[in-house]
């Protein structure tokens, strides 16, 4: 029976050291790995390359890293949530790589399927494509773009079971799958951890082949990135 299931974060985390390429599953403020991220904060891993779709806000998610300089460079689409970001970039204390959202993804899935780069017609004709070959389709202009190349992904899943199988609920179904099996060691915390044979196979959205690692996370704050309400008539 295979049993891909860690006892703890620390555990998952075995391997990692500075100036390693992570990358964190996530949008928003949803499905963010707070566990992982929690932990990489404790080592005090320094040096390192962050792909994420954004960079968190200045006191949760990625934002604890930013906080303590451990990110030497930031890959994301967007990242306009976080003022430490922000005084970190403008002040050239860190390198920082736009993508365009639906790029981002597909260089995460290029990855995980094993091609090595793929043409896209986003962000031909700007600065995005600046030092990038070009080439011609029907017509129509492409960028080509190359896979990312990342030592650890870490995503978060509501459940899986001991063999590495993932179900995501609602918006967490964002970046976290495409980053699976994208790097050399995936590690997925999940809500709930149960025995294979309990999730359907019908509702697994990644199938274990994809995840080296798993654990049962805990703690998760699970935020609203901006609350409002209505006021009491």
């Amino acid at each position: 029976m295979i049993n891909k299931t860690v006892s703890n974060v620390a555990e998952a985390l075995e391997g990692v050291s500075n100036d390693m390429t992570f990358m964190l599953g996530g949008f928003g403020l949803c499905g963010i790995p707070e566990n992982a991220i929690s932990e990489l904060v404790k080592r005090n891993i320094t040096g390192l390359t962050c792909i994420s779709n954004n960079a968190g806000v200045d006191d949760f998610g990625l934002g604890l890293l930013l906080q303590k300089h451990q990110i030497k460079k930031m890959i994301s689409s967007y990242v306009g949530e976080n003022d430490e970001f922000e005084r970190q970039m403008l002040s050239g204390e860190l390198d920082v790589e736009l993508v365009p959202q639906g790029t981002l993804a597909e260089r995460c899935k290029a990855a995980q399927s094993g091609f090595p780069a793929f043409y896209t017609p986003a962000g031909y004709g700007t600065e995005v494509a600046e030092g990038k070959e070009t080439r011609e389709f029907n017509g129509k202009m492409y960028v080509l773009e190359e896979a990312f190349k990342a030592d650890f992904a870490f995503v978060k899943a509501w459940k899986g079971d001991e063999a590495g199988n993932l179900i995501f609920k609602g918006t967490a179904r964002n970046f976290n799958p495409c980053m699976c099996g994208a790097a050399t060691i995936t590690v997925a915390e999940v809500e709930e951890l149960v025995p294979v044979g309990e999730l359907d196979p019908n509702q697994i959205h990644i199938p274990g082949i994809f995840v080296q690692r798993i654990f049962q996370g805990n703690d998760y704050e699970k935020r609203i990135e901006q609350l409002t309400v209505r006021q009491r008539q």
